[in-house]
Protein backbone atom coordinates (compact mmCIF):
# COMPACT_ATOMS: atom_id res chain seq x y z
CA UNK A 1 0.00 0.00 0.00
CA UNK A 2 1.52 3.49 -0.81
CA UNK A 3 2.21 5.24 1.84
CA UNK A 4 0.65 8.85 2.39
CA UNK A 5 2.02 12.19 1.47
CA UNK A 6 0.31 15.46 1.97
CA UNK A 7 1.83 18.49 1.91
CA UNK A 8 0.20 21.97 2.59
CA UNK A 9 1.79 24.72 0.32
CA UNK A 10 1.08 28.27 0.94
CA UNK A 11 2.51 31.23 -0.69
CA UNK A 12 4.46 33.70 1.55
CA UNK A 13 2.30 36.86 0.31
CA UNK A 14 0.67 37.66 3.78
CA UNK A 15 -0.66 36.08 7.09
CA UNK A 16 -1.78 32.42 7.41
CA UNK A 17 -5.25 32.64 6.04
CA UNK A 18 -8.18 30.98 7.81
CA UNK A 19 -9.18 29.25 4.91
CA UNK A 20 -5.25 27.70 4.21
CA UNK A 21 -5.14 26.72 8.27
CA UNK A 22 -8.35 24.64 7.11
CA UNK A 23 -5.97 22.80 4.42
CA UNK A 24 -3.27 22.54 6.16
CA UNK A 25 -5.53 20.79 9.18
CA UNK A 26 -7.47 18.57 6.64
CA UNK A 27 -3.77 17.48 4.70
CA UNK A 28 -1.99 16.79 8.35
CA UNK A 29 -4.90 14.79 9.54
CA UNK A 30 -5.25 12.94 6.38
CA UNK A 31 -1.82 11.91 6.92
CA UNK A 32 -1.61 11.31 10.67
CA UNK A 33 -5.04 8.99 9.57
CA UNK A 34 -2.65 6.78 8.19
CA UNK A 35 0.49 7.38 9.76
CA UNK A 36 1.64 8.77 6.47
CA UNK A 37 4.10 12.05 5.90
CA UNK A 38 2.74 15.51 6.07
CA UNK A 39 5.52 18.08 4.32
CA UNK A 40 5.49 22.17 4.25
CA UNK A 41 6.74 24.05 1.20
CA UNK A 42 7.09 27.25 0.84
CA UNK A 43 5.84 28.80 -2.75
CA UNK A 44 7.65 31.62 -2.44
CA UNK A 45 8.56 32.53 -6.81
CA UNK A 46 6.66 35.53 -6.84
CA UNK A 47 9.30 37.78 -5.73
CA UNK A 48 7.59 40.79 -6.30
CA UNK A 49 5.25 39.71 -3.35
CA UNK A 50 7.25 36.85 -1.16
CA UNK A 51 8.44 38.61 1.60
CA UNK A 52 10.33 36.75 4.61
CA UNK A 53 7.74 38.73 7.17
CA UNK A 54 5.00 37.12 5.37
CA UNK A 55 7.26 33.30 5.73
CA UNK A 56 7.50 34.13 9.13
CA UNK A 57 3.88 34.60 9.64
CA UNK A 58 2.53 31.42 8.03
CA UNK A 59 5.09 29.74 10.69
CA UNK A 60 3.97 31.44 13.61
CA UNK A 61 -0.01 30.54 12.55
CA UNK A 62 1.31 26.81 12.13
CA UNK A 63 2.96 26.68 15.27
CA UNK A 64 0.30 28.12 17.15
CA UNK A 65 -2.49 25.87 15.52
CA UNK A 66 0.21 22.84 16.25
CA UNK A 67 -0.19 20.91 12.68
CA UNK A 68 3.94 20.26 13.10
CA UNK A 69 5.28 19.28 9.01
CA UNK A 70 7.06 15.84 9.40
CA UNK A 71 9.38 17.28 6.11
CA UNK A 72 10.31 20.82 5.13
CA UNK A 73 9.46 23.26 5.00
CA UNK A 74 11.13 23.47 1.69
CA UNK A 75 11.52 26.73 -0.46
CA UNK A 76 11.36 26.79 -4.11
CA UNK A 77 13.21 29.42 -4.38
CA UNK A 78 15.81 27.10 -2.90
CA UNK A 79 15.11 24.66 -5.78
CA UNK A 80 16.05 26.97 -8.80
CA UNK A 81 18.89 24.34 -9.90
CA UNK A 82 16.25 21.25 -9.92
CA UNK A 83 13.42 23.41 -11.65
CA UNK A 84 16.54 24.28 -14.98
CA UNK A 85 17.44 20.72 -14.58
CA UNK A 86 14.22 19.69 -15.69
CA UNK A 87 13.02 22.58 -18.13
CA UNK A 88 16.14 21.70 -20.19
CA UNK A 89 15.21 18.01 -20.04
CA UNK A 90 12.04 19.48 -21.53
CA UNK A 91 13.41 21.49 -24.34
CA UNK A 92 15.56 18.54 -25.18
CA UNK A 93 12.41 15.79 -25.11
CA UNK A 94 10.37 18.24 -26.96
CA UNK A 95 7.83 18.83 -24.30
CA UNK A 96 8.73 22.57 -24.07
CA UNK A 97 9.57 24.92 -26.48
CA UNK A 98 11.25 28.55 -26.25
CA UNK A 99 8.43 31.01 -27.49
CA UNK A 100 10.08 34.20 -28.76
CA UNK A 101 6.43 35.97 -28.85
CA UNK A 102 7.04 39.69 -26.95
CA UNK A 103 4.12 40.53 -24.34
CA UNK A 104 2.40 42.88 -26.99
CA UNK A 105 2.33 40.50 -29.41
CA UNK A 106 0.51 37.74 -27.57
CA UNK A 107 -1.81 40.63 -26.27
CA UNK A 108 -2.46 41.56 -29.90
CA UNK A 109 -3.12 38.35 -31.10
CA UNK A 110 -5.60 37.59 -27.89
CA UNK A 111 -7.22 40.44 -29.22
CA UNK A 112 -7.84 39.28 -32.14
CA UNK A 113 -9.30 36.23 -30.77
CA UNK A 114 -11.79 37.82 -28.79
CA UNK A 115 -13.25 39.57 -31.83
CA UNK A 116 -13.66 36.67 -33.63
CA UNK A 117 -15.73 35.33 -30.78
CA UNK A 118 -12.89 32.34 -30.09
CA UNK A 119 -11.36 31.84 -26.44
CA UNK A 120 -8.15 34.35 -26.19
CA UNK A 121 -4.61 31.40 -26.43
CA UNK A 122 -1.44 31.57 -27.46
CA UNK A 123 -1.78 30.60 -30.95
CA UNK A 124 1.63 28.51 -31.22
CA UNK A 125 3.44 30.61 -33.20
CA UNK A 126 6.83 29.23 -31.96
CA UNK A 127 5.81 25.80 -31.65
CA UNK A 128 7.46 23.29 -33.31
CA UNK A 129 5.38 21.13 -35.43
CA UNK A 130 6.87 18.35 -37.95
CA UNK A 131 7.46 20.29 -41.21
CA UNK A 132 6.50 23.54 -39.57
CA UNK A 133 9.27 26.44 -40.49
CA UNK A 134 9.34 28.93 -37.37
CA UNK A 135 9.79 32.59 -37.45
CA UNK A 136 13.21 33.82 -37.41
CA UNK A 137 14.43 34.51 -33.82
CA UNK A 138 14.50 37.94 -32.60
CA UNK A 139 18.15 39.25 -32.51
CA UNK A 140 17.86 41.32 -28.87
CA UNK A 141 14.73 39.18 -27.19
CA UNK A 142 15.12 36.55 -24.45
CA UNK A 143 12.15 33.92 -25.29
CA UNK A 144 10.28 32.51 -22.05
CA UNK A 145 9.48 28.55 -21.98
CA UNK A 146 6.41 27.35 -22.90
CA UNK A 147 4.58 23.92 -22.22
CA UNK A 148 3.87 21.95 -25.57
CA UNK A 149 0.28 20.91 -23.90
CA UNK A 150 -1.53 18.26 -26.07
CA UNK A 151 -3.27 19.47 -28.48
CA UNK A 152 -6.25 16.99 -28.41
CA UNK A 153 -8.14 14.91 -25.76
CA UNK A 154 -9.24 15.69 -22.66
CA UNK A 155 -8.01 15.99 -18.87
CA UNK A 156 -10.27 14.02 -16.38
CA UNK A 157 -9.38 13.09 -12.90
CA UNK A 158 -11.78 11.94 -10.13
CA UNK A 159 -11.77 14.64 -7.28
CA UNK A 160 -12.27 13.17 -4.26
CA UNK A 161 -14.23 15.80 -3.25
CA UNK A 162 -16.21 17.01 -6.67
CA UNK A 163 -16.16 13.72 -8.53
CA UNK A 164 -15.20 13.68 -12.12
CA UNK A 165 -13.83 16.18 -13.64
CA UNK A 166 -12.97 16.47 -17.62
CA UNK A 167 -11.76 19.27 -19.06
CA UNK A 168 -10.95 19.39 -22.99
CA UNK A 169 -7.16 20.10 -23.81
CA UNK A 170 -8.66 22.85 -26.40
CA UNK A 171 -9.47 24.62 -23.33
CA UNK A 172 -5.93 24.78 -22.26
CA UNK A 173 -3.18 26.78 -24.04
CA UNK A 174 0.39 26.41 -23.68
CA UNK A 175 1.29 27.39 -20.44
CA UNK A 176 4.72 29.65 -19.91
CA UNK A 177 6.40 27.62 -17.45
CA UNK A 178 9.94 29.71 -17.36
CA UNK A 179 9.98 33.80 -17.85
CA UNK A 180 12.42 35.19 -19.74
CA UNK A 181 14.90 35.80 -16.90
CA UNK A 182 14.55 31.83 -16.63
CA UNK A 183 12.69 31.73 -13.32
CA UNK A 184 10.05 29.46 -13.42
CA UNK A 185 5.91 29.67 -12.91
CA UNK A 186 3.79 28.71 -10.17
CA UNK A 187 2.24 25.50 -12.11
CA UNK A 188 5.33 23.84 -13.51
CA UNK A 189 7.00 24.59 -9.89
CA UNK A 190 4.27 23.06 -8.12
CA UNK A 191 4.32 19.77 -10.65
CA UNK A 192 7.95 19.40 -10.23
CA UNK A 193 7.65 19.69 -6.84
CA UNK A 194 4.92 16.98 -5.87
CA UNK A 195 7.00 15.07 -8.38
CA UNK A 196 10.03 15.38 -6.30
CA UNK A 197 8.35 15.16 -2.66
CA UNK A 198 6.03 12.09 -3.56
CA UNK A 199 2.73 13.64 -2.90
CA UNK A 200 -0.40 11.20 -2.98
CA UNK A 201 -3.03 13.37 -1.86
CA UNK A 202 -3.65 17.61 -2.60
CA UNK A 203 -5.93 18.39 -0.62
CA UNK A 204 -6.36 22.61 -1.52
CA UNK A 205 -8.68 25.00 -1.74
CA UNK A 206 -11.66 24.78 -5.01
CA UNK A 207 -10.02 28.21 -6.25
CA UNK A 208 -7.07 25.21 -7.68
CA UNK A 209 -9.76 23.41 -9.77
CA UNK A 210 -8.11 25.64 -12.94
CA UNK A 211 -4.47 24.35 -12.57
CA UNK A 212 -5.15 20.70 -11.94
CA UNK A 213 -5.42 20.18 -15.65
CA UNK A 214 -2.26 22.03 -16.10
CA UNK A 215 -0.53 20.35 -13.30
CA UNK A 216 -1.55 16.64 -14.13
CA UNK A 217 -0.45 17.84 -18.28
CA UNK A 218 3.19 18.71 -16.89
CA UNK A 219 3.54 15.47 -14.60
CA UNK A 220 2.44 13.31 -17.65
CA UNK A 221 4.62 15.14 -19.65
CA UNK A 222 7.05 14.10 -16.89
CA UNK A 223 6.31 10.32 -16.43
CA UNK A 224 5.57 11.17 -12.84
CA UNK A 225 2.70 9.29 -10.79
CA UNK A 226 -0.41 11.30 -10.50
CA UNK A 227 -1.63 12.33 -7.11
CA UNK A 228 -4.99 12.43 -5.95
CA UNK A 229 -6.75 15.39 -5.99
CA UNK A 230 -9.49 16.55 -3.92
CA UNK A 231 -10.55 20.91 -3.96
CA UNK A 232 -12.31 22.02 -0.86
CA UNK A 233 -15.21 24.62 -1.24
CA UNK A 234 -13.86 28.19 0.17
CA UNK A 235 -15.24 29.51 3.23
CA UNK A 236 -17.77 31.97 3.17
CA UNK A 237 -18.18 34.98 5.75
CA UNK A 238 -21.06 35.70 7.86
CA UNK A 239 -22.75 37.70 4.73
CA UNK A 240 -22.85 34.81 2.09
CA UNK A 241 -20.20 36.30 0.60
CA UNK A 242 -16.00 34.81 0.15
CA UNK A 243 -14.57 35.76 3.55
CA UNK A 244 -12.58 39.21 2.76
CA UNK A 245 -10.01 41.22 4.60
CA UNK A 246 -12.44 44.33 4.74
CA UNK A 247 -14.56 42.64 6.36
CA UNK A 248 -13.91 39.21 8.29
CA UNK A 249 -10.75 38.71 10.31
CA UNK A 250 -9.24 36.29 8.42
CA UNK A 251 -5.68 35.84 10.13
CA UNK A 252 -5.07 32.85 12.11
CA UNK A 253 -2.96 34.53 14.26
CA UNK A 254 -6.00 37.58 14.77
CA UNK A 255 -7.95 34.90 16.42
CA UNK A 256 -4.77 34.43 18.61
CA UNK A 257 -4.96 37.91 19.62
CA UNK A 258 -8.50 37.96 20.13
CA UNK A 259 -8.09 34.78 22.84
CA UNK A 260 -9.37 32.11 21.20
CA UNK A 261 -7.08 28.46 22.07
CA UNK A 262 -5.46 26.83 19.21
CA UNK A 263 -7.41 23.65 19.94
CA UNK A 264 -10.82 25.59 19.76
CA UNK A 265 -9.96 26.92 16.08
CA UNK A 266 -9.01 23.00 14.87
CA UNK A 267 -12.17 22.24 16.28
CA UNK A 268 -14.07 24.93 14.31
CA UNK A 269 -11.96 24.51 11.33
CA UNK A 270 -12.52 20.77 11.07
CA UNK A 271 -16.12 20.79 11.13
CA UNK A 272 -15.83 24.07 8.08
CA UNK A 273 -16.35 21.03 5.45
CA UNK A 274 -15.84 17.66 7.48
CA UNK A 275 -18.29 15.97 9.35
CA UNK A 276 -17.83 12.94 11.78
CA UNK A 277 -21.49 12.17 12.68
CA UNK A 278 -23.20 14.27 14.68
CA UNK A 279 -20.01 15.15 16.73
CA UNK A 280 -19.21 18.90 17.39
CA UNK A 281 -16.70 19.05 19.72
CA UNK A 282 -13.32 16.06 19.36
CA UNK A 283 -10.11 16.51 20.24
CA UNK A 284 -7.26 16.35 17.02
CA UNK A 285 -6.57 12.55 18.52
CA UNK A 286 -10.17 11.76 17.69
CA UNK A 287 -9.87 13.85 14.73
CA UNK A 288 -6.93 12.10 13.43
CA UNK A 289 -8.69 9.17 14.37
CA UNK A 290 -11.95 9.66 12.41
CA UNK A 291 -10.46 11.77 9.63
CA UNK A 292 -10.84 10.21 5.72
CA UNK A 293 -11.55 12.19 2.29
CA UNK A 294 -15.40 10.81 2.22
CA UNK A 295 -16.64 13.19 4.44
CA UNK A 296 -15.36 16.20 2.98
CA UNK A 297 -18.59 18.10 1.61
CA UNK A 298 -18.77 19.55 -1.27
CA UNK A 299 -20.79 22.97 -0.49
CA UNK A 300 -19.50 25.63 0.78
CA UNK A 301 -19.35 26.55 4.70
CA UNK A 302 -20.25 29.79 6.21
CA UNK A 303 -18.05 31.14 9.10
CA UNK A 304 -19.91 31.61 11.76
CA UNK A 305 -18.39 33.46 14.59
CA UNK A 306 -20.63 32.53 17.60
CA UNK A 307 -20.02 29.17 16.84
CA UNK A 308 -16.37 29.62 17.34
CA UNK A 309 -16.96 31.53 20.26
CA UNK A 310 -19.32 28.78 21.80
CA UNK A 311 -16.36 25.99 21.05
CA UNK A 312 -13.66 28.55 22.27
CA UNK A 313 -15.77 28.62 25.79
CA UNK A 314 -16.02 24.97 26.20
CA UNK A 315 -12.29 24.52 25.79
CA UNK A 316 -11.54 27.65 28.42
CA UNK A 317 -13.74 25.44 30.78
CA UNK A 318 -11.98 22.72 30.45
CA UNK A 319 -8.46 23.87 30.12
CA UNK A 320 -5.74 23.86 32.76
CA UNK A 321 -5.80 27.42 34.89
CA UNK A 322 -2.24 27.88 35.36
CA UNK A 323 -1.77 27.49 31.73
CA UNK A 324 -4.61 30.21 31.10
CA UNK A 325 -3.10 32.58 33.59
CA UNK A 326 0.02 32.26 31.41
CA UNK A 327 -1.81 33.45 28.66
CA UNK A 328 -3.26 36.29 30.38
CA UNK A 329 -1.32 37.67 33.01
CA UNK A 330 1.20 40.10 30.55
CA UNK A 331 -1.68 41.67 29.39
CA UNK A 332 -3.52 42.25 32.38
CA UNK A 333 0.08 43.62 33.99
CA UNK A 334 -0.23 45.91 30.28
CA UNK A 335 -3.53 47.08 32.12
CA UNK A 336 -2.56 47.83 35.28
CA UNK A 337 -3.33 44.72 37.43
CA UNK A 338 -0.94 44.39 40.43
CA UNK A 339 -0.57 41.10 41.30
CA UNK A 340 1.43 41.91 44.87
CA UNK A 341 -0.84 40.41 48.47
CA UNK A 342 -3.53 39.86 45.54
CA UNK A 343 -5.21 36.47 45.28
CA UNK A 344 -3.41 33.49 42.81
CA UNK A 345 -4.65 34.60 39.21
CA UNK A 346 -5.25 30.07 38.45
CA UNK A 347 -8.02 30.44 41.42
CA UNK A 348 -9.30 33.71 40.28
CA UNK A 349 -9.69 31.97 36.79
CA UNK A 350 -11.04 28.84 38.33
CA UNK A 351 -13.79 31.27 39.01
CA UNK A 352 -14.48 33.07 36.29
CA UNK A 353 -13.92 31.15 33.48
CA UNK A 354 -17.26 28.97 33.44
CA UNK A 355 -18.54 32.94 31.67
CA UNK A 356 -15.70 33.79 29.26
CA UNK A 357 -15.60 33.20 25.50
CA UNK A 358 -12.03 33.82 25.12
CA UNK A 359 -9.12 34.34 27.12
CA UNK A 360 -9.15 38.72 26.47
CA UNK A 361 -12.75 38.44 28.41
CA UNK A 362 -11.22 36.29 30.85
CA UNK A 363 -8.61 38.39 31.71
CA UNK A 364 -10.76 41.54 31.80
CA UNK A 365 -13.04 40.09 34.02
CA UNK A 366 -10.47 38.97 36.32
CA UNK A 367 -8.79 42.72 36.47
CA UNK A 368 -11.34 43.09 39.34
CA UNK A 369 -8.97 41.35 41.60
CA UNK A 370 -5.98 43.31 40.55
CA UNK A 371 -6.70 46.90 40.83
CA UNK A 372 -8.53 49.47 43.09
CA UNK A 373 -12.17 49.52 43.04
CA UNK A 374 -13.20 52.57 41.69
CA UNK A 375 -16.83 52.83 42.36
CA UNK A 376 -19.12 55.15 41.10
CA UNK A 377 -20.24 58.03 43.08
CA UNK A 378 -23.84 57.89 42.23
CA UNK A 379 -23.91 54.03 42.44
CA UNK A 380 -22.58 53.99 45.79
CA UNK A 381 -25.53 56.32 46.91
CA UNK A 382 -27.81 54.31 45.78
CA UNK A 383 -27.15 51.22 46.95
CA UNK A 384 -24.60 51.52 50.45
CA UNK A 385 -27.47 53.40 51.96
CA UNK A 386 -28.37 53.79 55.82
CA UNK A 387 -31.04 51.35 56.03
CA UNK A 388 -28.02 48.81 54.51
CA UNK A 389 -25.56 50.27 56.46
CA UNK A 390 -25.87 47.97 59.92
CA UNK A 391 -25.61 44.99 58.03
CA UNK A 392 -22.65 45.56 56.39
CA UNK A 393 -20.62 46.65 59.36
CA UNK A 394 -22.02 43.07 60.87
CA UNK A 395 -20.66 41.70 58.33
CA UNK A 396 -17.31 43.39 58.39
CA UNK A 397 -17.45 42.44 61.88
CA UNK A 398 -18.40 38.58 60.82
CA UNK A 399 -15.27 38.74 58.83
CA UNK A 400 -12.70 39.63 61.25
CA UNK A 401 -12.58 36.17 62.65
CA UNK A 402 -14.87 33.92 60.45
CA UNK A 403 -13.14 30.87 59.07
CA UNK A 404 -11.99 31.96 55.82
CA UNK A 405 -13.97 29.50 53.18
CA UNK A 406 -16.25 30.18 50.58
CA UNK A 407 -18.97 27.97 52.84
CA UNK A 408 -18.03 29.82 56.01
CA UNK A 409 -18.54 33.03 54.60
CA UNK A 410 -21.83 31.91 52.69
CA UNK A 411 -23.07 31.23 56.30
CA UNK A 412 -22.29 34.41 57.97
CA UNK A 413 -24.20 36.41 55.19
CA UNK A 414 -26.59 34.69 55.61
CA UNK A 415 -26.88 35.13 58.93
CA UNK A 416 -26.78 38.62 58.68
CA UNK A 417 -29.52 38.96 56.05
CA UNK A 418 -31.79 37.20 58.56
CA UNK A 419 -30.78 39.54 61.52
CA UNK A 420 -31.44 42.46 59.01
CA UNK A 421 -34.42 40.69 57.25
CA UNK A 422 -32.84 41.74 53.93
CA UNK A 423 -32.94 40.06 50.41
CA UNK A 424 -29.81 38.86 48.95
CA UNK A 425 -29.18 41.31 46.21
CA UNK A 426 -29.83 44.04 48.97
CA UNK A 427 -26.65 43.37 51.07
CA UNK A 428 -24.81 41.97 47.69
CA UNK A 429 -24.79 44.94 45.44
CA UNK A 430 -23.81 47.42 48.00
CA UNK A 431 -20.79 44.75 48.90
CA UNK A 432 -19.63 44.13 45.41
CA UNK A 433 -19.84 48.18 44.97
CA UNK A 434 -16.82 48.09 47.84
CA UNK A 435 -14.89 45.35 47.24
CA UNK A 436 -14.56 45.30 43.45
CA UNK A 437 -15.91 49.07 42.30
CA UNK A 438 -18.37 47.18 39.94
CA UNK A 439 -22.09 45.98 40.40
CA UNK A 440 -21.72 42.56 38.54
CA UNK A 441 -19.47 39.75 39.70
CA UNK A 442 -19.31 35.94 40.60
CA UNK A 443 -21.02 34.94 43.73
CA UNK A 444 -19.84 37.27 46.48
CA UNK A 445 -19.44 34.56 49.15
CA UNK A 446 -16.66 33.25 46.09
CA UNK A 447 -15.54 36.49 45.99
CA UNK A 448 -14.93 36.95 49.24
CA UNK A 449 -13.25 34.28 49.74
CA UNK A 450 -10.29 35.37 47.36
CA UNK A 451 -9.66 38.58 48.17
CA UNK A 452 -8.41 37.50 51.47
CA UNK A 453 -9.35 38.60 55.31
CA UNK A 454 -7.04 41.57 55.42
CA UNK A 455 -8.15 43.12 52.04
CA UNK A 456 -11.97 42.82 52.26
CA UNK A 457 -11.56 44.51 56.01
CA UNK A 458 -9.86 47.22 54.47
CA UNK A 459 -12.09 47.97 51.74
CA UNK A 460 -14.98 47.51 54.11
CA UNK A 461 -13.17 49.88 56.56
CA UNK A 462 -15.20 52.76 54.98
CA UNK A 463 -18.51 51.87 56.26
CA UNK A 464 -17.11 51.18 60.16
CA UNK A 465 -19.21 52.89 62.98
CA UNK A 466 -18.16 56.16 64.19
Amino acid sequence: MTVVRTRFAPSPTGYLHVGGARTALFSWAFARHHGGTFVLRIEDTDLERSTPEAVQAILDGMNWLGLQHDEGPFYQMQRMERYRSVLAEMLANGSAYHCYSSPEEVEAMRERQRAAGDKPRYDGTWRPEAGKTLPAVPADRKPVIRFKNPLDGDVSWHDVVKGTITISNKELDDLVIARPDGTPTYNFCVAVDDWDMQITHVIRGDDHVNNTPRQINILNALGATLPQYGHVPMILGTDGQKLSKRRDAVSVMDYFDKGYLPEAMLNYLARLGWSHGDDELFSMEQMCSWFDLTHLSGSAAQFNPEKLAWINNHYIKAADNQRLADLIRAQMEKDGAVFTDAPALPAVIALLKERANTTVELGQAAMLFYRQPAADAALLTQHVTAAVMPALRQYAEACKTVEWNKAALSAALKQVLADHTLKMPQLAMPLRLLLTGQLQTPSIDAVVELFGREVVLQRLAVIAAD
